[in-house]
């Protein structure tokens, strides 16, 4: 019972401390959001690199560090076409990699670059959503107004999912991937995730229609939950609990970050194609 009482105080000084550090970086944009981003995805690619190796799996961390840092730093300035880019790494991968005495080229190449892909244009992506709305000093703001609307979503959605998961979860969602999750807590996510967007529509995102807060919150309610488990499912096959041990009571940042990494693509191609 003390030790859970302790977890507990640990996870909520943590989240005192995080969440209002998010917001006020989220509200500022522009260099201070960008070292966050970075942030988020340098240290996820240093977890995942951490996970693959229980799989005998090495990525080239060098490359990996720099080639996600120079997608997330491209999305803020845009100064290289991506063709130039992939071919660059391809091509300097296959190279190194003669030279890399670590297991199986094989698979060191394809978690590399699934680690390049997978982090660095999501965690790009989370950056174009801040960005999004930034045409004039009015509208500037609401991109970090949208970034802890999508964050708030989330974490509703997780509340309700284990809450209700909990307490009336007798079908289980995904037993291979993450066996405590079910079908119940799922929907009460979703149905939650929705409802937080159209609330948050009505408190700080009144330049986005209903329809689009609708649409934003299924997003986020829908592929924030795959996001999760996707990361589940790369914890399960590493034989680990939590990328690592980074945020007191809270695992890692790929934990933390694992569904707003899923989601910010979607909702940034959404936007894309229907707002703007």
């Amino acid at each position: 019972m003390t030790k859970k009482m302790n977890n507990l105080s640990t996870r909520v000084i943590a989240a005192l401390i995080g969440v209002p550090l998010i917001v006020i970086l989220s509200l500022i944009g522009k260099i201070p959001f960008l070292l966050f981003t970075l942030c988020i995805g340098l240290i996820s690619y240093f977890e995942y690199s951490k996970m693959v190796r229980n799989k005998h799996s090495y990525t080239n961390k060098f490359i990996g560090y720099f080639a996600v840092a120079l997608i997330i730093i491209n999305e803020y300035k845009n100064f290289f076409d991506y063709r130039i880019f992939f071919l660059c790494l391809i091509v300097l991968l296959l190279i190194l990699e003669l030279f890399r005495d670590k297991e199986s080229a094989i698979a060191n190449l394809g978690t590399t670059l699934l680690g390049i892909f997978y982090i660095g244009f999501f965690s790009a992506a989370i950056l174009d959503l801040r960005e999004f709305y930034s045409d004039s000093a009015f509208t500037y703001a609401q991109g970090g107004y949208l970034i802890i609307s999508i964050l708030a979503s989330i974490w509703i959605c997780d509340s309700a999912a284990y809450f209700i998961g909990s307490a009336y979860g007798l079908h289980k969602l995904m037993p291979r991937v993450s066996p405590n999750k079910s079908w119940e807590g799922a929907v009460a996510g979703f149905v939650f995730a929705i409802a937080g967007m159209v609330a948050a529509r009505e408190i700080a995102l009144d330049f986005l229609t209903l329809r689009d807060a609708f649409a934003i919150g299924f997003i986020v309610g829908l592929f924030g939950q795959i996001g999760d488990l996707i990361e589940s499912l790369l914890k399960r096959d590493s034989h680990v609990k939590d990328s690592s041990s980074i945020i007191p009571g809270h695992g890692g940042i790929l934990d933390r970050f694992d569904s707003l990494l899923f989601t910010a693509p979607i909702v940034y191609l959404y936007l894309t194609l229907f707002v703007k």
